[in-house]
């Protein structure tokens, strides 16, 4: 089944759950101190942020084949208020962007290109598994 018809959400969260329970990436101990950007004035309050967000950037790069950091940054990034001045755009944190990469690329699910990071045959298997399962929830469901 395709990723594309199944609800965003659900499937990040299924994938998440995933990555955490077969410990495939682990948070850094930096992460519950961090902010996910320069736009945000506070860390994430969910303690499995570190999860959704190496699952979201599995869904994003399976459906943009060929992602960096720094479009990924663009993607992540938010409004920075500034005071009394307007607001202006300001691009997520790459580290965190990095890191969570890094460990995908460790668990196999991601790989290196010249234009970026792309899903391997083993990670495109396990969002297309899951949204598989999630759409056999739904049609229960019904």
């Amino acid at each position: 089944m395709s990723p594309q018809l199944v609800d965003p959400l659900e499937l990040i969260k299924s994938t998440a759950r995933y990555l955490k329970e077969n410990k495939l990436v682990s948070p850094p101990k930096w992460a519950l101190f961090v902010k996910t950007g320069v736009s945000k004035d506070r860390p994430p309050q969910d303690p499995d942020w570190w999860y959704i967000r190496c699952a979201a950037l599995l869904r994003k790069i399976y459906l943009r084949n060929a992602l960096g950091v720094s479009r990924l940054r663009r993607m992540y990034g938010g409004r920075h208020r500034m005071g009394h001045r307007n607001p202006h755009f300001a691009p997520g944190s790459g580290s965190v962007i990095r890191k969570a990469l890094q460990q995908l690329e460790a668990a196999g699910l991601v790989e290196k290109t010249k234009k970026g990071r792309i899903v391997t045959a083993k990670g495109r298997r396990l969002i297309e598994e899951i949204s598989e399962s999630i759409m056999k929830r739904q049609a229960k469901a019904q």
